[in-house]
């Protein structure tokens, strides 16, 4: 399989369209191996000859999401010294975005021998007993919605806990306080439309990308009066005989 220089950064598979690049920081490592998985359970694999910064990585054309694979690490064997590279052990992409498979238990898996825990286990190859990381498309089609694109030193940023946002504010509907959904809630997303407010985006850290409220991602206006509604809280009862 042909295979280019690619880049050392992102590390991980990205996939741009038309293939995919592969990226591994190993600072012990000789030789990496990128081990493509057939739906059968065989591979192919492909020496990573690119070495920028302790990253190997190649780029592959035609490869694209579904492709299961994984790395092979040719290097030093010291355990005393934590070093176990070891090629005959598939190894999972620190930085996949998605595994596929289970790990049985097999003595394969393991580095040392079950009879002498003291010689290496190199001649097991571990393929078929572990689990392999999976290519996958992170585009994303936000339809219409666009980043407001505003210059940095328009830019409020306001980082806010979902539920404590929402969760009592009275301008959300009381069934989707507390929840994604009420970020994307305009009373939330667009405020009060004062004039001096700034639009924004709202992100979320969760990687669920199965809705625009799911994602947290919205474009409006936000005011001070939509994150601190100004409401006066109710004070608890007095408990039964107190004074």
């Amino acid at each position: 399989m042909r295979i280019k220089p690619g880049r050392s950064y992102p590390l991980g598979a990205t996939y741009d369209g038309s293939g995919t690049n592969f990226s591994l920081f190993s600072e012990a490592a000789e030789r990496v191996e990128l081990a493509l998985i057939a739906e059968d359970g065989s591979q192919e694999c492909v020496d990573l000859t690119e070495l920028d910064g302790l990253v190997w990585h190649g780029y592959l054309p035609g490869v694209g999401p579904g492709q299961r694979y994984g790395f092979r690490v040719h290097g030093p064997y010291d355990p005393d010294q934590g070093q176990r590279c070891n090629p005959a052990k598939l190894l999972l992409d620190p930085y996949a975005k998605a595994i596929d498979g289970q790990i049985d238990g097999d003595e394969s898996l393991f580095g040392y021998r079950f009879d002498d825990h003291d010689e290496p286990n190199d001649r097991m190859d571990s393929l078929g007993h572990t689990m392999v990381s999976v290519v996958t498309d992170t585009a994303f089609d936000w339809g219409d919605d666009r980043a407001p694109d505003l210059a940095y030193h328009h830019t409020v940023i306001y980082e806010a806990h979902v539920k404590g946002l929402t969760q009592k504010h009275p301008g959300v509907p009381e069934e989707i306080r507390g929840t994604y959904a009420a970020i994307g809630h305009p009373v939330i997303s667009r405020g009060s439309g004062s004039p001096r407010s700034s639009s924004c985006r709202c992100t979320s850290s969760s990687r669920t990308r199965t809705s625009r409220s799911a994602a947290c991602r919205t474009t409006g206006v936000i005011t001070p009066s939509a994150f601190s509604p100004r409401t006066t809280p109710t004070p608890p009862p007095a408990a039964a005989g107190s004074r």
